[in-house]
């Protein structure tokens, strides 16, 4: 579902702007349909003005086709005419706001719906991948759930949670799928040992400075339910290609709230 309540609130009313449209298309639009194909021929409209209102109704259908509901291009239309010319709608102020409401309602229930079905189902596959992979060689399990395969040990110091590390590492998702990466980006980062996700918080103070470790972070030791960004879905489990650089003794937040993460880099953001 790419738009939010508010999103859908205002590609609705944001119609009346539209000064032409094309309203002989009776079929109702359903959010499963698949866009049309340009011919980038700009030659087929009659001036500017016609291009620039063709061009919004593309912008405001683009908003309308991914809605987790059916839209019926007559009565849309009839709306945005009704409005732009100034007559007699079918709808009061307030019953359009009664009918927007349940709109609204009826779409956070099928996002909630849909984000139901895919944590279950990345709970699931979670679940397999770790059991599997457990017993593959040189992979560890923790109590907690937490697995890690030691690529290299490393002969430096280990951190402990009030210290800070600069990493270099890759994190994927269990199909592969890269979420995030450091080493792609061509620089290192650094951060507060304990400022992490949990999993990570862990297996950094089993690290020791010069050392690769694999890990494979179970949901509940990531972001769990809400997931992270766009990129990582609710009960996500996670793999990390990990390189600890070098540990900065006592430069941490000073409390262990491992718990705790931020928007950019590594189990910070996710990774």
């Amino acid at each position: 579902m790419a738009l939010s309540a508010c999103a859908l609130a205002l590609a609705l009313t944001g119609c009346g702007n539209q000064s032409d449209s094309n309203s002989g298309d009776t079929q109702s639009n359903n959010a499963s349909s698949a866009p049309s194909q340009s011919t980038g021929d700009s030659g087929q409209f009659a001036n500017d003005n016609a291009k620039r209102s063709y061009a919004l109704g593309m912008d405001i259908g683009n908003s309308l086709k991914d809605l987790p509901m059916d839209i019926d291009l007559d009565q849309l239309t009839q709306g945005v005419r009704d409005v732009v010319g100034g007559k007699d709608t079918k709808l009061s102020q307030k019953q359009l706001q009664q009918v927007m409401q349940g709109v609204v309602s009826d779409m956070q229930a099928a996002q909630q719906k849909q984000q139901d079905q895919e944590s279950k189902a990345n709970l699931q596959k979670g679940a397999k991948f770790l059991a599997e992979n457990k017993k593959k060689d040189g992979v560890k399990t923790l109590d907690d759930g937490l697995q890690y395969k030691v690529v290299n040990k490393g002969d430096g110091p280990s951190p402990d949670a009030n210290d800070s590390v600069t990493v270099n590492y890759t994190g994927t998702l269990i199909d592969g799928t890269v979420f995030d990466s450091s080493e792609k980006r061509g620089k290192p980062v650094t951060f507060p040992v304990n400022a992490v996700i949990p999993g990570w918080t862990e297996a950094l103070q089993l690290m020791h400075a010069g050392g690769e470790y694999k890990l494979f972070i179970p949901p509940d030791l990531a972001y769990g339910e809400r997931g992270a960004g766009s990129k990582i879905g609710p009960n996500e489990t996670l793999i990390f290609d990990v390189k600890l650089i070098s540990v900065d003794k006592n430069k941490g937040t000073g409390s262990d709230d491992s718990g705790s993460d931020s928007s950019s880099d590594a189990g910070q953001s996710g990774q």
